[in-house]
Parts: C-alpha cells; sequence; structure tokens
C-alpha cells in the first residue's frame, strides 16, 4: 500500500494502522461550500475489478468534520468516501459520492459507538456501503454509482477539515477479490 498525502504521523500495526491527521485536511470538490480540497490522508492498493473491502475503524473525534473510513479513488474528481465524521457534537455514519460534484450523505449515531466496522463492496460500477457497530451485524448504508473504470485506488481514508487533527486506528483490514475466499 502507498500514501496518497502522507499524514504527519502514522505507524502500521501487526493487525491496523495507527495516524493523527493533518490540520484543515480533507476530499470535497464544489458542492455548496464552492472549494476544492484534495490533501486529506489515503492509504491504498490499485485494484482491478470487483472487490470486498473490510475494516474497523476507532477515532478520537473531537472537531466538527473530523473523519475516518474507507476510499474508492479513480482520479481527483471520482472517488466515493465513506466512514465515520463527526458532526453537531456527535458521530455520524457518512458516505461522500464525488463525480466533479461532492454530495454527502450522513446518519446520526445517537450512542457514539467506540468503534464502527465498514463493508464496501465494487460490483461492475456500483459500490454498496454496510456498516456495523459490532463487527458481526451488517446494515446497508448506501448503493452508489461510481465509474465504469475498471482500476481503482482503494484504501483508508482519514481528515480533519476544521480541526488540528485527531487520532485514528484502523484494524483488521482485509481485501478479497471476487476469485478468493471470503
Amino acid at each position: 500500500m502507498q500514501w496518497y498525502n502522507e499524514p504527519p504521523q502514522w505507524q502500521t500495526l501487526t493487525n491496523g494502522l495507527r495516524l493523527t491527521t493533518g490540520a484543515q485536511t480533507d476530499f470535497w470538490r464544489k458542492t455548496h461550500y464552492g472549494f476544492i480540497r484534495d490533501d486529506g490522508h489515503f492509504y491504498y492498493q490499485t485494484v482491478t475489478g470487483d472487490f470486498t473491502v473490510e475494516v474497523k475503524i476507532t477515532g478520537q473525534y473531537r472537531v466538527l468534520y473530523d473523519q475516518a473510513g474507507v476510499m474508492v479513488r479513480e482520479n481527483e474528481t471520482t472517488w466515493l468516501k465513506c466512514g465515520i465524521e463527526f458532526v453537531e457534537d456527535i458521530q455520524h455514519v457518512s458516505v461522500v459520492v464525488t463525480r466533479d460534484f461532492s454530495d454527502w450523505s450522513v446518519v446520526p449515531l445517537l450512542q457514539p459507538p467506540p468503534s464502527l466496522w465498514l463493508r464496501v463492496q465494487r460490483r461492475a460500477e456500483a459500490i454498496e456501503i454496510q456498516y456495523s457497530l459490532n463487527g458481526e451485524d451488517y446494515q446497508m448504508l448506501r448503493l452508489a454509482y461510481l465509474t465504469r473504470t475498471k482500476t481503482v485506488q482503494v484504501g483508508l481514508m482519514a481528515a480533519s477539515p476544521q480541526g488540528e487533527g485527531c487520532e485514528i486506528l484502523f484494524e483488521d483490514f482485509k481485501m478479497v477479490l471476487p476469485d478468493q475466499s471470503y
């Protein structure tokens, strides 16, 4: 795996990745706010075709829009990020789909979980995002069109758009391709 916008502090662990986000970092394009940000942290690998990704995410979210999750990226104008985003002092499960303009959908988690599990599946041009609060029971968050391009970058994403940084722990990251056992 490799970095796109390496964070100021990070460490690979036996079963994960720990990092501290840089200040005022984000991935966003145009919609509503009018600006373009492409300086969030993305630890990725390149994948061709369908895949399933799972990861457990634990974060010290403190400031508006602190975030961590999974990103699927074709280029700077076509990408998807999903995971936890800190909004109005609570954690939200969040998805942003960008095809030149970013959209944004959130579901508030009124009881903040200690961790969130994500499952992201690509089938052709569609991405399905599921989340779990216990690592076992998943529910669908969104099914979105992303791109017909077969080769994309897939991995872990984190950012602090308004804060000075937050600590994130990714654990049990795994990627399964169609010709592998799940």
